[in-house]
């Protein structure tokens, strides 16, 4: 049976990162209040929305089986606010019970009154942005939290009753080491958490730091910042490490002891529907992608006006739905079956990639086995390049 899965979006935090690339910012706690009122605005009025643009609101009605509260530090609009987003919810939306309920934090954003009563009222996963344990490498980039903040989080966390916690971790932060990686990866598996999440620093314009990266520039110690080679080792260190921990790698970016991997975010590497609500939520329902405007300035005026914040709407064709299913499905280490896919669009279609796939297979990129189609190990670090194969023909 097809399930909806429900993605929030709150784009405040308490500081902005040098490397942060996201459509967050520091806002003063007045405006958590009219952004709240606009997501239930937004709830309320999804239907009448999806309809204008030709989008099926039949999609609203599948059951909800995981909910993603994410951001910026979604910990920072309080429980009260957390409480009057879950309502809207589940006024709006037919929940299964339980769904994994996702909630990102951030160490040091949430006391154990705010733990207790995000449990409460069903969050039963936390994604902590501890992103190393080095405090050095923290201040380095703006984070306002320590290692050790981090560690109390997890405690409480389990002593608020979470049994499903997963990590974010950050490769190639200023002036981290080989050596300061590994104590950073040896301090977070002391915690046990469920469920890892390893990203590559990224040097992108969008950020501070990374502007000043491309820039050759020495603010936000962008000259500390560790190659390509030291990524690439970073990566490759993490996954022998997690493997000899027992985290199965499941993801190009994700690991997780058996039966803990996210459910939600499966949601978009299996093509699967989701409706995002919020300032930049992105939406799928398998032949549509839609997104709101980005700023939540602009995101709480449109609603107030009465008017749609969605700004971007595309209905995929047959061949733009079948290039996702590739690159987003290939980023999965059981990578895709195409025994579906010939289902869903058929044989001619799946075919012209036949000499593609094959050609990859050739060059020691891609593994097929039958139908089954996966990325080989030597192809992680450079899976941009393949999924760009399968763009366009």
């Amino acid at each position: 049976m097809e399930t909806l899965g429900i993605y929030v979006q709150v784009p405040f935090c308490a500081s902005k990162c040098s490397y942060c690339n996201f459509s967050s910012g520091v806002a003063r706690s007045a405006a958590f209040d009219s952004y709240t009122h606009a997501l239930a605005q937004e709830s309320d009025r999804l239907a009448s929305f999806y309809e204008a643009l030709g989008i099926s609101a039949c999609t609203l009605d599948l059951p909800v089986d995981t909910v993603y509260v994410g951001g910026g530090t979604p910990s920072i609009l309080g429980a009260e606010r957390l409480a009057r987003i879950n309502s809207l919810l589940r006024r709006r939306f037919c929940f299964q019970i339980p769904p994994e309920f996702t909630l990102e934090i951030t160490p040091g954003s949430a006391d154990d009154a705010y733990l207790k009563k995000a449990r409460a009222l069903g969050v039963n996963r936390l994604s902590i942005g501890a992103q190393t344990f080095d405090d050095g490498e923290l201040r380095a980039v703006g984070r306002l939290h320590s290692a050790q903040e981090t560690r109390d989080l997890v405690q409480r966390a389990r002593r608020a009753g979470f049994t499903n916690l997963s990590l974010d971790m950050v490769a190639g932060l200023p002036h981290q080491t080989e050596a300061s990686w590994l104590r950073s990866l040896q301090e977070a598996a002391r915690l046990r958490p469920e469920h890892f999440s390893v990203y590559l620093f990224e040097i992108d314009e969008k950020s501070r730091l990374g502007k000043e990266v491309l820039h050759g520039g020495n603010r936000y110690h962008a000259g500390t910042v560790p190659d390509d080679d030291f990524m690439a080792d970073a990566y490759e260190q993490a996954q022998a490490f997690l493997a000899r921990e027992g985290y199965f790698h499941y993801e190009i970016s994700n690991f997780a002891l058996p039966g803990f991997e996210s459910r939600h975010n499966q949601k978009y590497w299996q093509l699967q529907p989701y409706a995002g609500l919020g300032a930049g939520a992105h939406s799928f329902d398998g032949a549509h992608r839609w997104a709101n405007v980005t700023a939540a300035e602009a995101y709480v005026a449109k609603l107030a006006r009465g008017e749609s914040p969605i700004a971007e709407h595309r209905q995929l064709s047959c061949e733009e739905q079948l290039e996702e299913f590739f690159f987003l499905g290939l980023r999965q280490t059981e990578g895709v079956n195409l025994a579906p896919a010939r289902h869903r669009w058929g044989d001619d279609l799946v075919n012209r990639w036949q000499e593609r796939i094959s050609a990859s297979v050739r060059e020691g990129l891609l593994e097929k086995v039958h139908d089954q189609v996966r990325l080989t190990e030597r192809a992680y670090l450079i899976s941009n390049e393949v999924f760009q194969e399968f763009v366009t023909l």
